[in-house]
């Protein structure tokens, strides 16, 4: 079930959106209203909706305002409002659309294509990635996040993961690194692929990386480059 909060200060305006929304979407839905942005802050904490359609011009609160009193928010915005002047402000605020009142169905309907990709991408997201890797007779599920990174000698791989543990598999390092297509990691020198994530330094002096357990990673000249663009590093 989608859970909706609608914010706005106009109670008319809170019913004819109530009513387009059960029009547009045929499925069960969750919608709370609220005429007070002050007491809507309570409101979210409380029922962590899945999406906020937020009026802009509200005399207690705006609309801005409301949404940096949430800075980690994990819920979709849509703007809501009977002036064009906003659009700008609404995109650096991260709001999914912006609907201009009178709200035209069609164009909520299309709106709420976006929130359902929108969800539907961030359930994924939230998914953790586990890559399998055969070694000692096992196979191991590691989530990627857990990974600092991986070492080749020869015809082994050693994973290296954040814990302190390691795992040699009797595979290439070429061959182990197709598991790890992910934007993380980086095959910074034909022996180290790299967890990103864990870079605490560069030194370009001698061309290593410092990753935060203190290990020291070489990285080749070929890969200088693609090593400063991925860290988005001053040339």
């Amino acid at each position: 079930m989608l859970k909706i909060v609608i914010i706005d200060d106009e109670r008319d305006a809170l019913e004819a959106l109530e009513w387009k929304l059960n029009k547009c979407l045929n499925e069960e839905l969750s919608i709370t209203k609220c005429s007070s942005p002050i007491i809507a802050v309570d409101i979210v904490k409380e029922l962590k909706p899945d999406l906020i359609f937020l009026d802009i011009q509200m005399p207690e609160m705006d609309g801005f305002s409301f949404i940096e009193k949430f800075p980690d928010r994990n819920f979709e915005v849509i703007f809501t409002t009977a002036y064009d002047e906003y659009g700008i402000k609404a995109v650096k605020a991260q709001a999914l659309d912006y609907l201009m009142k009178p709200i035209d169905i069609d164009e909520l309907t299309l709106a709420m294509i976006k929130v359902k990709k929108a969800l539907n991408e961030r359930v994924f997201e939230e998914v953790p990635i586990k890559i399998n890797i055969q070694a000692d007779g096992k196979v191991y599920l590691i989530p990627k996040e857990e990974v600092l990174y991986l070492k080749s000698d020869k015809s082994y791989t050693t994973i290296h993961l954040t814990n302190g543990k390691t795992i040699v598999a009797t595979k290439t390092l070429k061959e182990i690194q197709k598991k790890f297509v992910c934007p993380e990691f980086l095959r910074v020198h034909n022996s180290y692929v790299v967890n990103l994530t864990y870079v605490a330094e560069y030194n370009k002096g001698v061309n290593e990386l410092t990753l935060n357990d203190g290990t020291i990673v070489a990285v080749s000249r070929s890969k200088k480059n693609e090593v400063i663009n991925a860290l988005n590093l001053d040339k």
